[in-house]
């Protein structure tokens, strides 16, 4: 309850601003509005709604079933001020004949007096990138028996951004897995150290359960290491939190494969950026000039402890490292393998060390993303009364 007025403070603020910039604002809740051990601290559901005087359309997922009591169940732990904010009811993810479902659609709105705004048919095959990486513990890894390139991803238990291996696996010679622990680790041809919401914390965890150990020999013996964000700054050889933003711990130990030094402060940069590659290790020649873009978001600051060459040219400065063999590196750059020909290049730089002929694919990432959302757009579309949900919003 202590950061209630001050988050709440924070979240109004940024809502006077879009309200003074758009004409509609589309604001998406957080798990269940009525989580009644939450609700006092909880300010992405109902509370969000009062202050934005916005009415609400509850969501509701047939596919885990019970959805008629969980509406209903829904409403009545809502206080009734908030129950009179509910407008309309969309049931999700619906698999076979919407005439058997049609009598609880009528029952529910009798019961409720609220209407049932559509039935959105589950959609298969939509590729579409995960919100939450607890979508990790349901989906199988991208297991390609005819992959050239093994990728093994650690999965931290912070684990952040999980979504910038996805372009990756879309990739036809690529296998991506998930792994955590050194059992599971394998002889990847690449091991990727991704972003994480507490380097510090996840950092320990590598070192309890071996699997630090066993990246560094890995690594050691040839094996290609990437780091992303806090996977970056763990490469580096030292990590100090003297703010205690983190953690208590203050200092630690990283990897130690980068001549470089962490240090954590309050204010955290979060912006998208462009730029190109800009290293000119004889490895990474090919590499040289392609431009690259995506987004910085991360509360460390990385400073190199001794000359190294870094790896892309942002603006007026410079972002990640390169090791002196060229096969070790990191950028805080989110979405770097969304960029198709920085992709594509160092698999093909990959695989010409394996004594593979380069691979051309026709995947353009973004446009696959665009084509994806825009199906689901239209499913939404077809089977949602949006004239209705329009009104709702205020609109003609």
């Amino acid at each position: 309850e202590e950061y209630l007025p001050i988050a709440g403070t924070i979240v109004r603020e940024a809502l006077d601003r879009l309200k003074s910039e758009y004409e509609v604002i589309v604001i998406e809740g957080a798990g269940s509005p009525a989580e009644i051990n939450l609700k006092d601290r909880d300010i992405v559901n109902m509370r969000l709604a009062e202050w934005a005087d916005a009415p609400v359309v509850l969501v509701a997922d047939i596919d885990r079933g019970g959805v008629f009591a969980s509406i209903v169940g829904t409403l009545e732990l809502l206080e009734e001020h908030e129950r009179n904010r509910v407008k309309g009811f969309i049931i999700n993810k619906f698999r076979g004949d919407i005439a058997i479902l049609q009598p609880g659609l009528d029952w529910l709105e009798q019961r409720t007096g609220i209407p049932v705004l559509g039935v959105v048919p589950h959609l298969n095959g939509i590729d579409i990138e995960a919100e939450d990486s607890v979508a990790l513990d349901h989906q199988p890894d991208n297991l390609n028996s005819d992959a050239d390139i093994d990728v093994a991803v650690i999965r931290l238990p912070r684990i952040s951004n999980f979504t910038d291996t996805d372009p990756l696996a879309a990739e036809p010679d690529v296998q991506v897995r998930y792994v955590q622990s050194s059992e599971e680790l394998g002889n990847p041809d690449v091991i990727l150290l991704p972003g994480t919401k507490n380097t510090l914390a996840d950092l320990s965890f590598l070192r309890e359960t071996g699997l630090l150990e066993a990246i560094s020999k890995k690594a050691e013996s040839g094996t290609r290491l990437v780091g992303i964000c806090g996977g970056y700054q763990m490469l580096g050889a030292r990590l100090s939190d003297p703010h205690q933003v983190e953690s208590e711990e203050g200092d630690a130990a990283g990897l130690g494969f980068l001549p470089a030094e962490t240090v954590f402060y309050s204010d955290k940069r979060t912006e998208r950026v462009r730029g190109n590659v800009a290293c000119n290790h004889r490895e990474w020649l090919e590499l040289q000039g392609i431009s690259v873009e995506g987004y910085e978001i991360h509360m460390g600051r990385t400073e190199k402890l001794e000359p190294v060459e870094g790896l892309f040219q942002i603006g007026d400065h410079e972002d990640g490292m390169l090791s002196a063999d060229g096969r070790i590196w990191g950028t805080y750059l989110h979405g770097i393998f969304e960029n198709d020909e920085f992709r594509r290049k160092w698999l093909n730089l990959i695989r010409q060390k394996k004594g593979l002929a380069p691979l051309h694919t026709d995947i353009h990432f973004q446009s696959r993303k665009t084509a994806a959302f825009d199906r689901l757009a239209d499913h939404a579309r077809a089977h949602l009364d949006i004239e209705k949900i329009y009104r709702i919003a205020g609109l003609k």
